[in-house]
């Protein structure tokens, strides 16, 4: 997730429902005079997608007459390039990558297709196989809207190395003061090695997603269930005043710079001890790595304070535009690139640290994944069953979501937000000034948007 413009915000809530259309493709429809097909397809720049663009020539023989056209976005770009397109209708994507975030709102605005009919004509896709859970935060009043293509949470990658020189022991489930603890002691300066990696970048998906999570854990919440918003209380500023702490003391420098990029690269360059994200990770960190850091990288389960679990939920799935005159050919893409034959063929062709996991129950029985992803393979379902989008925190709320509010204005809000908690994490305000401003932001964005009366 990254930061959105807001401006697209403004166009989720302005442009309103749309008629859906048909899920059925004009089969005459852009062909070309060969009569071949061309699909194009919006992906975000992440290394599971890069893997799915560079094994395309398997999907285009077996469908010939199908052509795949990739536009590979960063996060930050991919969004409001292809929320403008589906807003506007004007037909430049037929496939395109949709968070979980988007898919309700998405669904609700006509701005995609459901896939049920689909689904249930393509057997060999085999719905039953798809994890609950993700299945769950891709669909819209229990129509399919994205078939999902990975489903993630969150945890804790360390270094067993490090960790034992300095006399620390991560337990599987640590909570967050054992991590701060482990954070001081692992910390060397003098070695270019911070104790800890955290996402600092703006965005209501770059430091607000782990921040939230620490947010609910510590028993904070983004509003009570009149809406009114609870970024002062004192669970919440205990909360991001620990993050704060954590990042300035014991963080990466300059860590206001950082998103999970930057830290995917600190992790795998031995620059960082620790670092706190999303479980689909796990696998770029043991490919990138070099041979010593790789066999030392262990893993647990997202910290907690005084929840039982913090893990996030998420889900990268693959959506069909209504505005697409090519729905049948798209779905051929989205079946193949979402299939259990498509893991296989990543498995096999790129490695099996190069698959999208966490989608597929069949995936946690290959006999060479289970081999690669013995270190994180368990402990990413374990997270993936244990987080509570309807309930992420202790106290009741009134949205779903455990690293987001489902809600149109939560990128609007999210991204203001998320720049006053940079700022105190490069030191130009206080944690207190930084929750003051969200506060007083956050109550005028959800008057005006009527929840709060």
């Amino acid at each position: 997730m990254r930061l959105r413009n807001r401006r697209i915000s403004a166009a989720l809530l302005v442009i309103g429902t749309m008629a859906a259309a048909s899920a059925c493709s004009d089969p005459t429809a852009g062909k070309d005079a060969a009569g071949n097909v061309t699909i194009t397809v919006a992906l975000a720049a992440n290394p599971q997608m890069k893997t799915a663009e560079g094994l395309i020539s398997d999907f285009e023989q077996k469908n010939p007459g199908i052509k795949v056209k990739f536009t590979t976005l960063p996060e930050n770009d991919l969004r409001p390039a292809v929320t403008k397109d589906v807003a506007t209708k004007a037909g430049q994507y037929d496939v395109t990558m949709i968070g979980s975030y988007e898919v309700p709102i998405w669904a609700k605005n006509g701005w995609i297709v459901p896939l049920d009919d689909y689904v249930a004509k393509d057997t060999a896709w085999d719905s039953g196989d798809v994890l609950q859970p993700i299945k769950d935060i891709v669909s819209a009043d229990g129509k399919l809207y994205g078939a999902p293509f990975y489903g993630s949470s969150s945890f804790l990658f360390y270094r067993k190395d490090l960790a034992k020189k300095a006399g620390v022991t991560i337990p599987e489930q640590p909570t967050w003061e054992q991590v701060a603890e482990a954070a001081a002691k692992m910390d060397d300066k003098q070695a270019g090695v911070s104790g800890i990696c955290l996402r600092g970048l703006p965005g209501w998906g770059q430091n607000l997603a782990p921040l939230t999570t620490v947010i609910n854990t510590f028993g904070g919440r983004w509003f009570d269930e009149k809406w009114q918003p609870q970024l002062t209380s004192p669970e919440t500023t205990k909360a991001v005043q620990f993050y704060v702490d954590l990042l300035r003391e014991h963080g990466q420098p300059d860590a206001a710079k950082d998103g999970w990029e930057g830290c995917l690269q600190q992790i795998t360059q031995g620059k960082t001890a620790m670092w706190y994200d999303d479980t689909v990770f796990a696998g770029s960190v043991l490919q990138q790595a070099t041979p010593e850091i790789k066999d030392n990288v262990g893993f647990a389960l997202a910290p907690v304070e005084k929840t039982e679990a913090s893990g996030w939920l998420w889900s990268w799935g693959l959506g069909i535009t209504q505005s697409s005159k090519n729905k049948d050919a798209a779905w051929k893409f989205v079946s193949w690139a979402t299939s259990k034959d498509y893991i296989k063929l990543a498995g096999t062709k790129a490695g099996w640290d190069s698959i999208p996991p966490g989608s597929r129950a069949s995936t946690y029985t290959i006999p060479d994944y289970q081999h690669a992803a013995k270190s994180y393979a368990d402990l990413t379902l374990k997270s993936i069953n244990a987080a509570k989008p309807k309930q992420p925190t202790v106290q009741p709320v009134p949205y779903t979501g455990v690293q987001y509010v489902q809600i149109p204005e939560f990128t609007d809000i999210g991204d203001y937000v998320s720049q006053q908690i940079a700022g105190a994490i490069s030191g130009t305000q206080t944690v207190p000034q930084a929750l003051r401003k969200s506060q007083t932001y956050t109550e005028s964005a959800v008057k005006k948007a009527g929840y709060l009366k």
